[in-house]
């Protein structure tokens, strides 16, 4: 005997759901992500939201500085050598010594010896400085930042020139 089945029981086969996206617009936003340069896009219809995002990678600039100039000392004056000579291999000039302290930036910035253009510099070759007294100035991120002296002395050398970039760490002048 075959059973009847009741209309009920039978499950009924899913509709295919109409697509709801509209991939010329999806297209359409992509090109106007691509033409204006737009990371993202997202537009409303309705129950319908279509966002449309791009990852851009932006590479940070290397910022390169140039080295700070270095003080030769001056070359001798060389003597006439003889025609026959074997030639000369000069030896890699030995770091200067220097007697005295040495006063050494506190921060990387741009130095300047006075405090305006056209005055008198905080501190020359041969002047006697205080305690605490400023030497110079270091211009950080639009900052004026004094330089002080450490201790009392003689100013022996000046190692660095007016409106010159500088290093954290680097010597700026020798203290006797």
């Amino acid at each position: 005997m075959s059973a009847q089945k009741d209309p009920a029981d039978v499950p009924e086969k899913p509709k295919a759901p109409a697509d709801p996206i509209d991939t010329r617009l999806v297209r359409r936003l992509a090109d106007i992500l691509k033409d204006t340069g737009l990371t993202q896009i997202e537009v409303e219809r309705g129950d319908l939201k279509i966002r449309v995002a791009r990852e851009v990678t932006v590479a940070a600039a290397q910022t390169v500085y140039a080295p700070a100039p270095q003080m030769a000392a001056p070359a001798p004056a060389a003597a006439p050598a003889p025609v026959a000579a074997a030639p000369v291999v000069e030896a890699p000039a030995a770091p200067v010594a220097r007697t005295g302290d040495l006063v050494k930036s506190p921060m990387v910035g741009t130095v300047y010896l006075q405090p305006q253009p056209g005055a008198e510099p905080f501190a020359k070759v041969g002047d006697t400085v205080a305690q605490g007294q400023t030497l110079m100035i270091i211009e950080a991120m639009k900052t004026m930042n004094p330089v002080p002296a450490p201790r009392a002395g003689k100013v022996v050398e000046l190692l660095v020139g007016d409106s010159q970039p500088v290093e954290f760490g680097e010597p700026l002048i020798v203290l006797e």
